[in-house]
């Protein structure tokens, strides 16, 4: 919530176009899958139809290249805002906290977190698309049958419930990671600012790369790997619950409810349209966690994105007009 704020404070006007372009493509492009199914199922396309196709498909096509348009623009100033929202507060901040704090976790939020949050502020608009077309599609599929609509929605909170455990897991694991990056922050700094110690000391150099810098390298390639790895994992047991409906639909649900086969093709179309919203949400869930995480340490550390433009100390008022050397 507390991004979706401040990409309203910083960016408002351009990011609401972004998404009510982007929610027209794809409010589009299910009308353009429900037009699709219409036609198969009759004989021949009316001019009428074929105009409708024309029309959806300019439409979506050209919300959807403006959207992208503005998602650049939008991403960048995104990043620069977020940049010089955090540098204001750090320099507000009295120089006792900042020591307190350590160099190498400012860097680590100027480089990587800023990074992790601009990442996922640039596909939300995107998100938000791909969650207008599966609206869409939702409300397509109720029109046909609520009983299928009713499935769906079940194996959606059953497939939910199920991926909450690695969404979980693999968050902790890049928690992990991020704070076994302040550490390989602290080893670079070290690095170069004792080259020279190092470079005279055999042992010392040896021990330092080893046992220091090293083995948290190591720490930080595990941790990122089990987190991603457990979002991949969740990316292809998404994969397995779509064709899991998808089958049900085709082979188990016609003996159980009167399905014709124009309707059994209208849901096959759906299903295999709405394969890349999942996909593509599913893809981005890992930048998603990355940004959470980074959240959570920007408030760990006292700093927050939504806080009030911070300003320096007045300098000290001065009380004379002139200093005179006597004697």
């Amino acid at each position: 919530m507390s991004l979706v704020l401040f990409l309203l404070q910083t960016s408002g006007p351009v990011l609401l176009i972004a998404l009510v372009t982007g929610l027209v493509s794809g409010g589009c492009s299910a009308g353009l899958i429900a037009l699709i199914s219409y036609s198969i199922a009759q004989e021949t396309a009316g001019a009428l139809v074929v105009a409708a196709f024309v029309g959806l498909g300019a439409i979506a096509l050209s919300t959807a290249m403006v959207s992208r348009i503005l998602l650049v623009q939008f991403s960048q100033a995104a990043v620069f805002e977020l940049q010089l929202q955090l540098c204001r507060q750090i320099l507000a901040t009295e120089l006792k906290a900042l020591e307190a704090l350590g160099l190498p976790r400012l860097l680590v939020v100027l480089t990587e977190d800023i990074q992790a949050i601009a990442a996922a502020a640039s596909i939300l608009p995107v998100l938000m698309i791909n969650i207008a077309g599966t609206v869409g599609c939702m409300v397509y599929v109720s029109w046909l049958s609520w009983q299928v609509l009713a499935l769906v929605l079940l194996i959606t909170l059953l497939a939910s419930l199920s991926c909450r455990w690695f969404l979980v897991a693999g968050r902790r694991g890049l928690a992990a990671a991020r704070d076994n990056q302040e550490r390989l922050f602290q080893h670079f700094r070290s690095l170069i600012e004792g080259i020279k110690e190092l470079k005279l000391h055999y042992l010392g150099r040896q021990d330092f790369f080893a046992i220091d810098l090293q083995q948290t390298a190591h720490q930080v390639r595990h941790y990122n790997q089990t987190g991603l790895s457990l979002f991949a994992v969740l990316d292809s047991w998404g994969k397995f619950i779509y064709f899991f409906a998808v089958g049900l639909v085709l082979f188990a649900l016609p003996n159980w409810i009167g399905i014709s086969p124009n309707t059994r093709v209208a849901y096959v179309l759906t299903f295999t349209y709405l394969l890349g919203p999942m996909e593509n949400l599913v893809n981005k869930l890992p930048l998603l966690g990355q940004a959470s995480v980074a959240l959570d340490k920007l408030e760990t550390l006292g700093l927050t994105i939504n806080q009030s433009v911070a300003t320096s100390a007045p300098p000290p008022v001065q009380s004379w007009h002139q200093l005179a050397l006597k004697g």
